[in-house]
């Protein structure tokens, strides 16, 4: 199962032998590459020219354009979907302010101070839990307001960590 979120609505996929189930209703249609990021779309005897526009693997993201109207759609798998049920996210964000604890554990080292810039996939720091190490990356743009930890710090889960 998948999720998809196309301005604000909410539509969850599943793949079947017969097709696609949207929302629990059979969708059948006919797609055809054309070339690279172009397709074609044959759906209730109506066609439909797509074109790929961007694509972001890294925050789950496609924006894509449908007879000339563009649409973004935020993409979630059974992983990301999972994640957020227990109360954690996947998918990155381009501004951050925060970087919180993802569960309880150890801060065993600090890779930024107070005045770095970062982007998306810097590491931050790493943390301790359940005997393994975890390196927390940034998750967008920032600089480094506050360090809230030091190393040896023992945290919780949701607890700020760095301020942006």
């Amino acid at each position: 199962m998948q999720k998809a979120t196309i301005s604000e609505k909410h539509f969850e996929i599943v793949s079947t032998e017969e097709g696609f189930l949207v929302n629990n209703s059979l969708v059948q249609w006919d797609l055809a590459k054309i070339s690279k990021g172009y397709f074609h779309i044959l759906y209730n005897n109506k066609g439909y020219r797509a074109e790929v526009v961007k694509q972001d693997a890294a925050a789950k993201t496609v924006v894509i354009k449908i007879n000339g109207h563009s649409y973004s759609v935020e993409l979630k798998d059974q992983f990301d979907l999972l994640l957020e049920k227990m109360g954690m996210s996947a998918v990155t964000t381009s501004k951050i302010n925060n970087m919180k604890a993802p569960m309880p554990g150890l801060i065993i080292d600090l890779k930024v101070k107070i005045g770095d810039s970062v982007k998306s996939g810097d590491q931050l720091l790493v943390l301790e839990a359940m005997k393994m190490e975890n390196i927390l990356k940034a998750q967008g743009e920032g600089i480094v307001k506050n360090v809230k930890v030091k190393k040896g710090d023992s945290v919780e889960k949701g607890q700020i960590l760095v301020e942006f």
